[in-house]
């Protein structure tokens, strides 16, 4: 029986939540949907102009019906969760953990992002989750990041991505918005606390599913 169906927009994200499975959750059971063509949607037509393929795609492939859903890519998150109610299942973008932890670490936050259009939905989450309290978030597009992904050069993606890290001033922490940056964490020689989604939002994820 799965206990999380993950729906990514990149093949890469499966090793590394399997991994963060093996490591953190021995014995959980996931279920992987990778549907790159939602991503390439949402950028030239807006997030809101995938929801009813989502919806088609959840619907079929959530098994057993009310499996929780954990959607990995930034950039159409939010739509996902508006799906909870037409899916009869919760619907938890990778993130929000990220974004929780980030308005509890200081009212300073540097978003970086190495795709545009995570900018603006990884924005208005955080003002989400801040709810009401002062914030100030100043969001960083890192040039020539996606081109390396798209190459598949994870090392020269996390490299840059990790430099970009490293030149924030002013912050109090900084966010990776995309699942697929955390492995520059570790590279950052920043003393700025510096969040991913890949763990807490597995976590999350999997507690829904203990939680139903």
């Amino acid at each position: 029986m799965t206990d999380l169906l993950l729906l990514h927009t990149s093949p890469v994200h499966v090793p590394v939540f399997e991994a963060l499975r093996d490591r953190n959750h021995p014995g959980a059971v996931l279920r992987h949907l990778v549907v790159p063509e939602q991503l390439d949607r949402a950028r030239a037509e807006g997030p809101e102009s995938v929801a009813p393929a989502l919806r088609g795609l959840l619907l079929a492939e959530a098994a057993p019906p009310g499996t929780p859903v954990l959607v990995t890519c930034s950039t159409i998150g939010a739509i996902a969760e508006s799906l909870a109610p037409a899916l009869g299942a919760p619907v938890l973008r990778v993130d929000r953990p990220m974004a929780a932890a980030a308005v509890r670490a200081g009212r300073r936050i540097a978003v970086l992002a190495a795709l545009g259009s995570t900018l603006a939905p990884t924005g208005e989450l955080l003002a989400e989750e801040a709810a009401g309290r002062p914030v100030s978030i100043r969001t960083h597009l890192v040039a020539g990041a996606w081109e390396r992904f798209e190459a598949g050069d994870t090392a020269g993606y996390l490299a840059r991505v990790a430099d970009a890290a490293d030149s924030v001033t002013g912050a109090d922490v900084i966010v990776l918005a995309q699942a697929s940056m955390a492995g520059a964490a570790g590279l950052v020689t920043s003393p700025v606390p510096v969040l991913s989604s890949p763990a807490p939002g597995l976590a999350a994820g999997l507690a829904l599913r203990s939680a139903a």
